[in-house]
């Protein structure tokens, strides 16, 4: 916990960081630090704006007073009284006036103060050593690392090269023992760069946007839920349902129609990375590096096939991979040109890095133990509109069950999280799920439409020449 004392204050602010409401730690909202530093330079504009105006009034009470100078020999109740009333009028005004700049002048000493303190506490968090005391130390040393996986937070620090190369999952095995390597020799963790290149000219064409077709499958009725939690499960049901497919969910709130995009995790492509499925591994860096340009496309045309007229309110929601894709939804203007993003529902998924448009509420759900949402080393930041969940109760992989990316990206412990998230009474936590049920409604029977996308073929790898053309060459 930070502690400043702003200049005229007289008594000092206590920063204790993000807000914690039992395992969950919030971070941003209308709770969030940068939310509470704009309402108090709101209100120390507001301070301003009265005292101009208490200015404009001094200033016409001054000439009034001027203007009954020449009445001050006329008999005492219209002329030196009526002087000496207005005068002390006059004091009265410039005394609030004055007090109001003084109070002005303090609510923004306090934003600088707390500006301050947070970015110490930042550098604190960074430095590490020496700044924490011996058990927090020894806690971070101990679980920086949790099983065969790191945590969030050493995910954080990797750099781009390492977030895609980890993402990718080209070869788990030597990229954990890369990381143990790095770190052994004290150096920062920079080991995703010999994997990507490892690919070789293959990754060149099975890392670009290939054009996505999209192909209506199915449509049927459903009881619809809007709880982040049955949101969440939803993508569990499209996963299911088969590789490379998203769903679409209409929902009546009320006379007005909403839509839910929901949109898988990563589909593992085995042999065939890069291949027709747009959900596999290839399809994080379309994501993180491309803007999820195709599947956006396909989103698009999908609505369009489900019905829903332009401008129509839409509900993202994605799990891990899909989370990429629907936040990108968020910020493409050629979707948004077309369809009224709402909310954005996200569970497992990097995107720290991904700035929706103006107005679109987004909550993210984070656990301490799954290292995928710190992979690309950009942590959620702490805006009004958005907000960012991690989940600090320990997990564990069930006996028996492949560990795959560790416990804490297992889809069954973000919905325990969301459960958690809706029964808070965090104010930020309060207001976004507010927003959420004010788009889609208490629930009810809803239609959901599935489409099948399919990615195109790459172009084919060049033949190399052969050496007798090598020779006629030169």
């Amino acid at each position: 916990m930070a502690e400043v004392t702003p200049s005229g204050s007289g008594g000092p602010i206590h920063l204790t960081g993000p807000a914690v409401d039992g395992s969950l730690q919030i971070r941003g909202g209308v709770g969030g630090i940068s939310f509470q530093l704009e309402e108090l330079i709101g209100g120390a504009e507001k301070l301003d704006a009265a005292a101009d105006e208490l200015a404009a009034v001094e200033v016409e009470v001054r000439r009034i007073w001027e203007d009954l100078c020449p009445y001050q020999n006329e008999p005492r109740p219209t002329g030196t009284a009526a002087l000496m009333d207005v005068g002390e009028a006059q004091r009265s005004i410039q005394a609030v006036r004055t007090e109001l700049q003084h109070i002005s002048q303090q609510v923004r000493q306090c934003k600088t103060d707390y500006e301050a303190a947070e970015a110490w506490a930042s550098l604190s968090r960074g430095m590490g050593a020496g700044l924490a005391n011996p058990d927090t130390l020894a806690r971070q040393a101990g679980d920086a690392w949790l099983g065969r996986v790191p945590n969030r937070e050493v995910a954080e620090l990797a750099t781009g090269p390492i977030a895609m190369g980890a993402l990718l999952a080209l070869s788990p095995e030597r990229f954990f023992m890369a990381i143990g390597a790095d770190l052994a020799a004290g150096r920062h963790i920079a080991a995703a760069v010999p994997l990507l290149t490892g690919l070789g000219g293959r990754s060149i064409s099975i890392l670009k946007p290939r054009p996505v077709t999209l192909e209506r499958q199915e449509t049927l009725p459903i009881e619809f839920d809007g709880s982040p939690a049955a949101l969440l499960e939803r993508t569990r049901i499209i996963n299911e349902r088969g590789e490379g497919y998203i769903e679409v969910i209409e929902v009546d709130n009320g006379g007005q129609n909403a839509y839910v995009v929901v949109v898988p995790g990563t589909q593992s492509a085995g042999d065939d990375l890069g291949g027709d499925n747009p959900f596999d591994e290839a399809g994080i860096a379309e994501g993180l590096g491309h803007g999820s340009a195709e599947i956006n496309k396909a989103v698009l045309r999908a609505l369009q096939e489900a019905g829903a007229e332009k401008g129509a309110p839409v509900v993202a929601v994605g799990y891990s991979q899909g989370g990429i894709h629907a936040m990108n939804l968020a910020a493409d203007e050629l979707f948004l040109n077309q369809y009224d993003v709402k909310y954005v529902l996200t569970a497992g998924s990097p995107v720290g890095g991904i700035p929706p448009a103006a107005g679109v509420s987004t909550l993210h759900l984070e656990h301490r133990q799954d290292w995928v949402p710190g992979g690309d080393a950009t942590p959620g930041p702490d805006t009004r509109d958005r907000v960012t969940v991690t989940l600090n109760q320990p997990v564990r992989t069930p006996e028996g069950e492949d560990g795959g990316l560790g416990p804490g990206h297992n889809l069954t412990n973000y919905q325990d999280g969301a459960r958690l998230v809706a029964a808070s009474d965090d104010p930020s936590l309060v207001a976004s799920t507010a927003v959420l049920g004010g788009v889609l409604g208490a629930g009810g029977t809803a239609t959901a439409t599935r489409f099948a996308l399919t990615r195109s073929k790459p172009p084919p790898m060049p033949t190399p020449p052969r050496p007798s053309e090598i020779d006629r060459a030169r």
